[in-house]
């Protein structure tokens, strides 16, 4: 009985929805019937979901593909996704700050005790403690003929390297770009502008000019990190304004070897670029006429 009643009542429903109404507009002088409309509740409900859909699908389009994002309360705008990137980036170098810290503190610890640190331990025999026979230092037959044939080979060998052949003429010099990018500010010694300023790629990795050993790797005020390198036939590169250095005071780098990331620190600069400069026997000089930098 109760599931007649049920579903006598869901027919009665379900006819409700399909009854027909007439919307009609008349002339309020004349009476005359200007516009109607034939709908029932269910073409009415039908409407209104197809249009609330199409109007959330908009919202939700507008939201994930245009600025209008950064109006939602609480989302964050680019300048506070960026700080929260560099707030994150200075997290993970303080936490490995913190771990070679207390890293050092325990070496520090059991040093005090008298134990020794967990990185100096080794499992490998202790070789001092063993005796050796009396060593046999004298040339051997195979070396003395290989010392004979590479004498003998350069004997009458007159050919000189590139720094002796280039030693008065550095233009015949062959210099390794150090990055590829926009000149936006070139050499200008009568404005004390001893370089080229060229903006390249985010992060992009600057590279040696040429063969040589860095002489200086450290931080200014105005010119930010700087590395310089000394070549040969007294020649300097100068590489400034950097993000991070990768090299280290006395290191040798080979011509095309990573040695900074471009960046933007120090007072005197206005975006990410390199600052670049050659000097050759204490003068400055032109990159711009041994170098293509696009």
């Amino acid at each position: 009985m109760a599931t007649e009643k049920r579903v006598k009542r869901r027919k009665v429903l379900i006819n409700k929805l399909k009854h027909k109404y007439r919307l009609v507009f008349f002339n309020d002088n004349t009476f005359e019937e200007v516009w109607h409309l034939r709908l029932s509740l269910m073409n009415v409900l039908s409407v209104v979901g197809t249009i609330s859909l199409l109007l959330i699908m908009v919202v939700i389009l507008l939201m994930a593909f245009t600025p209008l994002r950064e109006f939602i309360p609480g989302y964050p705008d680019e300048s506070m996704r960026r700080t929260i990137v560099a707030n994150a980036l200075k997290l993970d170098s303080l936490q490995e700050k913190l771990r070679v810290q207390e890293q050092y503190f325990s070496n520090l610890n059991a040093m005090i005790s008298g134990e020794v640190p967990p990185q100096y331990e080794t499992s490998s025999a202790d070789t001092t403690k063993k005796k050796f026979g009396k060593l046999n230092l004298s040339k051997s037959k195979r070396d003395s003929m290989m010392r004979l044939h590479v004498e003998e080979e350069e004997k009458y060998n007159f050919s000189l390297d590139n720094g002796a052949q280039t030693e008065n003429n550095i233009s015949k010099m062959h210099f390794f770009t150090p990055i590829k990018g926009l000149i936006t500010d070139r050499y200008n010694a009568k404005i004390n502008h001893f370089g080229v300023d060229i903006v390249g790629q985010p992060n992009e990795v600057i590279k040696a000019t040429l063969d040589g050993t860095v002489t200086m790797a450290s931080w200014t005020l105005e010119t930010g990190y700087v590395i310089q390198i000394q070549h040969v036939n007294n020649i300097i590169s100068v590489y400034k304004h950097n993000a991070n250095l990768l090299q280290k005071v006395g290191n040798h780098v080979k011509a095309g070897d990573a040695i900074a990331i471009i960046g933007n620190s120090g007072e005197l600069t206005t975006g990410p670029h390199l600052h670049f400069e050659l000097w050759y026997n204490g003068k400055p000089l032109n990159p711009e006429d041994f170098i293509l930098f696009n």
